[in-house]
């Protein structure tokens, strides 16, 4: 068998997985369901999609948090 201490493959190297769900994601960014839809929707979050479902990038989701960040230090 594997070894028990490798990170699965659906996880990075900080321990996050790969891809969050919506309703990880939302819960993270601490925003409604419907919000983090129209955040899709408008193109502000990337998302992929695995057959009907639809994920978030953790890497999207970071970018999305940074852009939010420097919107609020030129403010």
């Amino acid at each position: 068998m594997g070894n028990e201490n490798s990170k699965t493959t659906n996880q990075t190297a900080t321990g996050w997985p790969q891809l969050l769900t919506v309703r990880e994601a939302h819960t993270l960014l601490r925003i409604s369901k419907w919000k983090l839809y129209d955040l899709i929707r408008t193109h502000l979050l990337e998302t992929v999609r695995i057959g009907r479902r639809r994920f978030i990038p953790v890497e999207g989701y970071r970018a999305y948090v940074e852009r939010l960040r420097q919107r609020e230090s030129f403010a």
